[in-house]
């Protein structure tokens, strides 16, 4: 749940559109970048303020593969099973990155809220395949052992 003084970042972002309907999906961009996905009651709020129903930003979000619903940790991390990492051995690295971090196909991120684990069909990095982003800085030419190292030095950084 967000706390009130938290709309006050969401009626920025509305300011910034001037509350205007065409605006959504920029919106809804804004919101997960600042709360790395889509609260319901954020949603719920932003319906009321650009009176749209909340059926039809419902429908939005959920329409693009992009939005998120569900909460997800402070370390994203893309795998790529597009044809060249896949070919490369991305999903040796997949299974052990789900196994390091107590994940599965259904569950995606980690009771911590540290590490949330995602496929994509294409990172644009083939030539570094297999490759991983997490937050977006790219590890290339990865094996399981090398993407287990990285998780390691990132909780290694977080407990300082």
């Amino acid at each position: 749940m967000i706390s009130d003084n938290q709309y006050i970042n969401v009626d920025t972002i509305l300011n910034r559109y001037g509350n205007k309907k065409s605006s959504l999906i920029a919106v809804l961009q804004e919101i997960q970048n600042e709360y790395k996905y889509l609260p319901e009651d954020v949603l719920e709020y932003v319906s009321r303020k650009m009176d749209i129903t909340p059926s039809k930003i419902f429908s939005v979000a959920t329409f693009y593969e992009n939005f998120s619903l569900d909460p997800k940790g402070k370390y994203i991390i893309k795998i790529c099973d597009g044809t060249a990492c896949h070919v490369r051995k991305s999903i040796p690295i997949l299974n052990a990155l789900r196994k390091e971090l107590a994940l599965s196909e259904k569950k995606h991120t980690t009771d911590d809220m540290l590490f949330t684990l995602e496929t994509v069909s294409c990172l644009g990095a083939c030539g570094l395949a297999p490759v991983i982003t997490i937050n977006d800085k790219v590890y290339a030419k990865m094996t399981p052992e090398s993407a287990i190292q990285v998780l390691q030095n990132i909780r290694e950084e977080e407990s300082k």
